[in-house]
């Protein structure tokens, strides 16, 4: 078998299960998950390595309005992501009706050059088959896709004929990675979307989207790593809902992220959180570059656009 690798961009609408797809492909936990809208704010990029094969999956925001700074970053994120990619993922929720929001999605599929594979995902919540496959049908008649493979993410199932239909259109070419190389993501930026999960379980309403993740100190000792974060909400009134009556909601966000920590990268954390408010960081340019993890790496973007 010759050697194959590429890169493949999951796009779709928000919660359609990117990311959890994301995570179940490479076999690690790189993406965090929410029943939230937009709990993917960045491309994350994660990489699976098998016997003749290296698949570059890149993550991105969900699809949808930009209506803020935020937003429209996000979007130029998925738009950018059509591009220098070979296998495009097209992730549709199985569980929804199509509608007129998967026809705009579909709409900025159409530009990508690339093969695109239909990925019906959750197919699990569905209690006849002939649903997966009115699904199926409602999307062939509007699109020319590659392949359609109906998948449930969350219950691996259907994941290996997706990864062969993925490898069947990848160039020929030696591997981009190490074999052990999982992901080009800092660990500092892992760290605060870890803690930003905890944020999106825990809260309702606006708080999610008000909240922003900043790792201030990322300090490795030989048996523990120091870590010290501030979470950034817009309001007052976020602040005391985050911190909740005597700390406790605080203090169980910070006792769950750092459980996930130590179990990602198999050492002992200190993690002290604060909460501070900033006013409309949503619309800020120089906050927004703070928290992007390509500033973290030297990798940055022009924002001169925003």
């Amino acid at each position: 078998m010759s050697e194959v690798c590429g890169y493949v961009s999951i796009l779709g609408r928000p919660n359609a299960g990117k990311s959890t797809l994301l995570n179940a492909l490479t076999g690690i936990k790189l993406a965090i998950v929410s029943d939230k809208p937009q709990t993917t704010r960045t491309t994350l990029q994660g990489v699976l390595t098998e016997e003749g094969a290296q698949i570059i999956f890149v993550d991105t925001p969900g699809i949808h309005k930009s209506d803020n700074m935020i937003n429209r970053r996000m979007m130029r994120t998925v738009r950018s992501a059509l591009d220098q990619l070979n296998v495009l993922l097209f992730v549709a929720d199985a569980s929804r009706p199509f509608g007129a929001e998967d026809e705009q999605a579909l709409d900025l599929v159409r530009k990508c050059t690339a093969p695109v594979i239909l990925v019906l995902n959750k197919t699990d919540q569905l209690k006849e088959r002939h649903m997966v496959l009115d699904q199926l049908a409602a999307y062939k008649e509007r699109f020319e896709f590659a392949a359609f493979v109906p998948v449930s993410a969350s219950k691996l199932d259907n994941l290996d004929v997706l990864k062969k239909e993925i490898i069947a259109r990848l160039p020929e070419g030696p591997a981009l990675f190490p074999e052990d190389h999982i992901t080009n993501l800092p660990e500092r930026f892992l760290g605060a979307e870890m803690i930003r999960e905890q944020v999106l379980l825990m809260t309702r309403q606006e708080v999610p989207h008000a909240t922003a993740v900043l790792v201030e100190k990322w300090e490795e000792k030989k048996k523990i790593i120091n870590v010290r974060a501030v979470i950034y909400v817009e309001r007052p009134g976020q602040k005391g809902i985050l911190i909740g009556k005597g700390g406790d909601t605080l203090k169980k966000i910070g006792t769950f992220a750092r459980m996930e920590m130590e179990a990602f990268f198999g050492k002992q954390f200190f993690l002290e959180l604060f909460v501070k408010v900033k006013s409309d960081w949503r619309e800020s340019p120089e906050f927004l570059n703070e928290i992007d993890w390509r500033k973290m790496t030297g990798d940055e973007q022009d924002d001169s656009n925003d």
